[in-house]
Order: structure tokens, then C-alpha cells, then sequence
């Protein structure tokens, strides 16, 4: 994984093909659409059951790879955040590329359910350079269900990010990756040992406190929450609370939902110091609407580039038993 480069006639082709042919975008998921819930599953490219680590390397083509991990809530109205984000690929890669943001970007999307209730309440993809990213993106599997209990298992996959990603950004050159998820609802309150054996395979015997997940996650990445302005709970001041609590300045508010991407780079490219907010703007501005380079301003003002690169790291956890809840 993560070899060759990506190509945007390519992109553009297969995306044309799709529409001529009556094809969904989301094909996998339209096909499940069509059979009973009970037969609803992730893709196998896609499950996390079994995986011993999802890996972003180097390679010939890509000396200096950068993880950058992209996980969705895709539980009701977040489905539509996937979807915008698939029409958007080639903005985002052209971004870090072309503008310098990142020489050897990988990503890996995934997505998120809720393991109380969902029947695929984890999918993370593998990390790749070329087009196949965008059919790994379109392979997700929408599910659109959730719980109804304002929470979704975000904790879940920041388990899998913390215990079951490699890196060579990491153990080469001891950089951090980029993990974002795009949710609008609360963590569990425990990552329940059950939903880890059963969804991803671990052998763990007690639940997890997710705030001792979440900063073991941020000793190899820069860790964002997004809040995309597609519900009610964007104006939540509980889920608001709760993720600046684990967080601080790295949890989002994003107005224009169709930003996404733009956010996504210009968070990269002020964290990496290639830029600063405003000559982020200016790139942005060259690629999208004025809405959409607003909506991203906004979203970083109380980001800069010297608060982000300067924030403690949190300590070291060493095993299991510094997380576990009794």
C-alpha cells in the first residue's frame, strides 16, 4: 500500500464513467441497500476484525510518508460528510502536494458507527498515495442508523488508530500523523471490552476510559474532532465541552459542511508551519468559494500555527493497564 501517485484525469474519468453508466458512487453501499439488514457487513477490505496493523510506509516513490487518517461518523445526517468529501479527493491531495502542505501525503478513511447498536460500527481502510484512495473512500459502507443516545463509538476507533497503526513517520523520524474525525455526538462513556473483542478481535478483559485512549492516541498524532453544522447538536454545548475537554484547540466547528476538505489541508499546512491562517486563505481561495474559505477561517481562528506545534505532549501510557477502568 501507499505506492504509486495520484492522477486526477483518472479521477475525473472514472467519476464520468459512473454517472454515464447509472453507477452510485457509494456502490457497496447501495448494494447492501438492496438485501436484508441482517446480511449488512463491512467490506474485507474494509474490517477491522483480525487486523493486526493498518500501515503507512515508505516507498521508492514516497520517501517521506505522512500519515493522514480520516474517520467518519456515518450514522444518520453524517452520511452526507463522505459523500462530499469523495467529490472533493482531488482538491485535498492538490493541496498538500501542489501547495507544499505535505511532499508524500497518505490517507485512509474509515468510518463510524455505533457498536451498541449498528451492524458495521467500524470500517478503517488501508493508507494509499494514488486513486485508490477514493475507491476506498467510496467503499464505506453508509450505514445511517447511530443509536439515538447523543454518542457514537468514536473511542473505538481511536483504539484501533492507538493500538493497531504502524508508522514509519512515526519510527523513523519520530513524526506525528494527522487523525481527524468528523462526528456531531458524544464518546461512550467506557470502551467496553466486549465491543473490542468482538469488532476488532483483541483479547482485552476490562473496559477502557476513553480519555486515557485519546491521549495515549496523541503521543504519535495530531489528534482533531471536527464539527461539521449538520444537526441540531452543532450548537450543542455539552458535545462542545465534551470534546474540548479531551482536546482543546483541536476540536473544530466548521459552518459550511462542504469545507471539509479545505479544513482538512489547511489544518495540515498551518501544523507542518508551511503556512500561517491567512496565506492558508489565499491557497484555499484559488481552489473554492469565498463561503467555504470563510467557513475554514473561522474554524481555525483560535488555531494558530505556534499553538499548535507548541502544545505538551501529553505522558506516555505503556500498556493496557494504564487505561483500564475497573
Amino acid at each position: 500500500m501507499g505506492h504509486g501517485k495520484w492522477d486526477d484525469n483518472a479521477y475525473a474519468a472514472a467519476k464520468t464513467f459512473r454517472a454515464a453508466k447509472g453507477i452510485d458512487d457509494f456502490g457497496y453501499t447501495a448494494a447492501l441497500r438492496s438485501r436484508p439488514a441482517k446480511e449488512w457487513k463491512a467490506d474485507p477490505a474494509l474490517d477491522p476484525k483480525g487486523v493486526a496493523a493498518r500501515e503507512c510506509r515508505d516507498s521508492p516513490d514516497h520517501a517521506d510518508s505522512t500519515p493522514i487518517a480520516v474517520l467518519f461518523d456515518v450514522t444518520g445526517s453524517m452520511g452526507r460528510v463522505p459523500q462530499i468529501m469523495q467529490r472533493k479527493l482531488g482538491k485535498l491531495h492538490g493541496l498538500l502536494q501542489r501547495k507544499g502542505y505535505l511532499a508524500d501525503p497518505q490517507l485512509m478513511f474509515g468510518g463510524i458507527g455505533d457498536a451498541d447498536s449498528d451492524r458495521v460500527p467500524l470500517q478503517v481502510g488501508q493508507f494509499e498515495s494514488d486513486n485508490r484512495m477514493d475507491e476506498q473512500l467510496r467503499t464505506i459502507f453508509l450505514e445511517g442508523n447511530g443509536g439515538g443516545q447523543k454518542s457514537e463509538s468514536y473511542e473505538l476507533a481511536a483504539y484501533f488508530v492507538a493500538r493497531h497503526v504502524v508508522t514509519d513517520a512515526w519510527q523513523k523520524r519520530g513524526r506525528k500523523g494527522y487523525l481527524f474525525l468528523i462526528g456531531d455526538e458524544l464518546n461512550k462513556p467506557r470502551l467496553e471490552a466486549r465491543h473490542i473483542r468482538r469488532i476488532i478481535g483483541d483479547d482485552v478483559k476490562q473496559d477502557i476510559d476513553p480519555a486515557s485512549i485519546y491521549r495515549e492516541l496523541s503521543r504519535k498524532w495530531h489528534v482533531y474532532f471536527v464539527l461539521p453544522n449538520q444537526s441540531s447538536y452543532y450548537h450543542d454545548q455539552d458535545i462542545a465541552d465534551h470534546w474540548r475537554d479531551l482536546l482543546g484547540q483541536r476540536f473544530l466547528k466548521l459552518d459550511d459542511p462542504g469545507a471539509v476538505c479545505e479544513l482538512i489541508a489547511a489544518t495540515i499546512g498551518m501544523e507542518e508551519r508551511v503556512v500561517d491562517l491567512d496565506q492558508a486563505m489565499v491557497d484555499l481561495a484559488e481552489i473554492g468559494s469565498v463561503a467555504e474559505s470563510e467557513a475554514v477561517g473561522k474554524a481555525l481562528v483560535h488555531v494558530g500555527a505556534t499553538t499548535v506545534a507548541t502544545t505538551p505532549a501529553p505522558p506516555r501510557l505503556d500498556g493496557p493497564d494504564d487505561v483500564t477502568l475497573t
